[in-house]
């Protein structure tokens, strides 16, 4: 007897559960704070230079044109997930969400996480910076 095989199953994290919970209630106090704990994948601009890149205090945000012209910074809970999207990221930093959330632009600069999924949510600046943002340790 075959036994299909389970190579395509990957292993959910605790971001990504945490995304799927506030897919469907979006004020899940929990899911939120699970979500502001997490780290996440920010894919590097090709314009960086390495120097920039090892410099632990600075965060170079790529900022991408969604439909409708709104500026959106796109994060991700993993490297299967950037992939999906941008696949031709060849960089990227893991930051602290919630870190990454209290020093977040007062301009309109949207933040989405897992865009490509279905489990993807974008928050306004200001919903960056009220649900996510997190003292800094």
């Amino acid at each position: 007897m075959d036994t299909p095989s389970n190579d395509h199953i990957t292993p959910t994290t605790p971001a990504q559960e945490a995304l799927d919970v506030l897919a469907q209630n979006t004020e899940d106090a929990v899911a939120l704070d699970t979500l502001a704990g997490s780290e996440v994948l920010v894919p590097v601009p090709d314009d960086v230079s390495e120097e920039d890149v090892a410099d632990p205090t600075a965060v170079a945000l790529p900022v991408l044109e969604a439909p409708g012209g709104e500026q959106v910074v796109p994060v991700f809970t993993s490297e299967l997930e950037m992939a999906e999207l941008l696949p031709s990221v060849s960089r990227y930093r893991m930051v602290p969400l919630g870190a990454l959330a209290s020093q977040w632009p007062t301009s309109d600069l949207a933040l989405t996480i897992d865009a490509s999924s279905a489990h993807g949510l974008t928050l306004t600046s200001e919903g960056v910076r009220t649900l996510l943002a997190r003292p800094q340790a």
